[in-house]
């Protein structure tokens, strides 16, 4: 297992040096035209990113100490130390979850700024609400190896995810499909494909976690890998497609 730790590790690392790299080329595009749609992809990928290496970073600890084998009972208490409260939240995905869910909450933003008189107020409020709840409750909802618990925090991401991503990418491409000009369909495909990458990241993910529930394997499937890899198609579609061409 400490193998597929380690090869869990470096593919995330790959991931990173590739996401940081698009990252910067969407920074130079937003210096170069000010424009605030590319603002908020930029800070929607910062996210992503940084949730990214969190996730690499659960694993080096894992692989460098031996917290994950000596805290993993309920009934085993860790020292009450600040170190132990941010390495054992980071370990148990907590804050990665954390930079997911702002994420998410800042597509939304994207999403009511490019869709204005179609972002619903009561939907707005359930985001807001929702992305609150989900981020105290990954910070401060935790016991560990309580598998319920990171069950929830686990489910509050994929609730919010689903709720932002999915509407984004329909209104996306409904626009794709009823407008003419060339450039703008091109843009509004790609911020579709866009959405429906990163609402597979943590589809995949969940699929990984039900192959382990059932005892089908010991985590680090296929799904796992398409999961972070998903993150980077993500990027390419909104560059290639959004932000290159004319930066709108």
């Amino acid at each position: 297992m400490d193998v597929m730790v380690l090869v869990g590790a470096i593919f995330e690392i790959c991931i990173l040096f590739v996401g940081i790299f698009l990252l910067l080329l969407i920074l130079k595009r937003y210096f170069e035209k000010k424009n605030k749609l590319t603002l908020y992809l930029f800070t929607i990928f910062l996210n992503l990113i940084i949730a990214t290496f969190f996730s690499m970073l659960s694993k080096v600890i894992v692989l460098t100490t031996n917290i994950d084998y000596v805290y993993n009972q309920p009934n085993i208490e860790y020292p009450n130390t600040p170190y132990y409260w941010i390495v054992l939240r980071i370990v148990d995905f907590r804050i990665t979850i954390i930079f997911v869910i702002i994420g998410s909450f800042l597509s939304y933003l994207l999403e009511k700024n490019i869709f204005e008189e179609k972002v619903k107020k009561y939907y707005g409020f359930f985001v807001y609400l929702f992305s609150i709840y989900s981020i105290f409750f990954a910070i401060f909802v935790y016991v560990r190896g309580n598998t319920l618990l990171d069950a929830i925090n686990f489910l509050n991401a994929v609730i919010i995810m689903s709720v932002v991503y999915i509407p984004f990418m329909i209104n996306c491409y409904r626009l794709y499909k009823a407008i003419n000009d060339t450039a703008m369909k091109k843009g509004f495909l790609s911020l579709s494909l866009m959405s429906f990458s990163f609402f597979s990241v943590l589809f995949c993910i969940l699929l990984d976690r039900i192959t382990i529930l059932l005892e089908m394997s010991n985590g680090f499937t296929v799904f796992y890998f398409m999961a972070w890899s998903f993150v980077i198609v993500g990027f390419l579609f909104a560059y290639l497609g959004y932000i290159k061409p004319k930066s709108r």
